[in-house]
């Protein structure tokens, strides 16, 4: 499934060959890819610069047919995941220090680099991992990046005792729970009038559930926003402590309004997250793999992913979707 014009806002269904793996890549045979939101910014036009034609999707659960010559971390049969962070230079100063998530030259799986709408990809064989045996394919597909970039929001938000998250679907599902199992209170914000949302936040297992412009019963420690909003940055600053930090996980959000000093003031943090590390993905598998996970799923033919980008574009999912081709 095929973005062929920029702006298009749908994927079409094109034959192309089977690729064929480099020296340093594995060529996979995809069993699901999830469908974030960022598939949205690709495919409606708001991340500037994609190279057209392209396939989309960057939450991949594949399994390894072919390694190229140079590849010994991977072997025909092997089940890996395939995340946004597809390619990164290893010299810059970025890469050389660790934060390889911020490589100037870095490519991402489905908006530079093919992605997972479709029955075949490759990708370079150093940024594929293993996934914990316990989650199957179409639960699996959501930790790729809901999970890794939700993970790293996390973890930049510091050891808050009180989180609150502000937009409840594919990635604040995963992250309420990995909190929740530390020992966390997770207060869920979402749409003004969405019952439906708050009802699954509750069901996941969150302290409290309201809506994004509601006072929560407590003061926050820190807050992830993943909904794109930017209005919603002072409204988590006005519910978090002295100290606390506001994090903006998304990758492109909407303007951020102007407001009064005073939210800001007394050290408060706001700061945004920015694509992955593999180092994130490691230690993430890590604690998918003992923290018991549910990942709320909606499984769509590979056909349908324009019935997916839908649902999701319209606040139709309680969840993730995922496509299987």
């Amino acid at each position: 499934m095929v973005l062929s014009q920029k702006r298009l806002g749908r994927v079409g269904s094109v034959e192309i060959p089977k690729p064929t793996p480099g020296p340093s890549e594995v060529l996979v045979r995809i069993l699901a890819c999830g469908v974030c939101r960022t598939d949205l910014h690709v495919v409606d036009g708001e991340l500037p610069d994609g190279p057209i034609p392209i396939v989309p999707g960057h939450e991949i659960v594949g399994r390894v047919e072919s390694v190229g010559r140079d590849v010994t971390a991977h072997a025909p049969g092997d089940r890996v995941g395939m995340p946004w962070l597809g390619w990164s230079c290893g010299i810059c100063e970025f890469c050389r220090s660790g934060r390889e998530n911020l490589c100037p030259y870095a490519r991402y799986t489905g908006y530079q680099l093919n992605g997972g709408y479709a029955e075949y990809t490759v990708a370079d064989a150093s940024f594929c991992f293993p996934i914990p045996d316990k989650y199957d394919d179409v639960h699996a597909a959501p930790l790729l990046c809901a999970g890794l970039i939700g993970y790293r929001a996390y973890r930049l938000a510091g050891p808050a005792p009180r989180l609150g998250i502000y937009g409840f679907g594919a990635a604040a599902h995963i992250i309420a729970q990995v909190a929740r199992y530390q020992g966390r209170d997770v207060y869920a914000f979402v749409s003004p009038g969405d019952h439906q949302a708050v009802s699954f936040a509750q069901d996941v297992g969150v302290t409290w559930a309201g809506f994004s412009n509601q006072k929560p019963p407590d003061s926050l420690d820190a807050a992830i926003i993943f909904a794109p909003v930017g209005a919603l940055v002072p409204e988590a600053l006005s519910r978090v402590v002295p100290g606390g930090v506001v994090v903006c996980a998304g990758i492109h959000m909407s303007d951020i309004p102007s407001f009064p000093y005073r939210l800001l003031w007394q050290e408060r943090i706001v700061r945004s997250v920015a694509n992955l590390t593999r180092e994130d993905g490691r230690e993430f598998m890590k604690v998918a793999a003992e923290v018991p996970l549910k990942t709320h799923v909606r499984e769509y033919a590979l056909q349908d992913a324009n019935q997916a980008l839908d649902d999701l574009r319209a606040g139709r999912l309680s969840g993730a979707a995922v496509l299987v081709p």
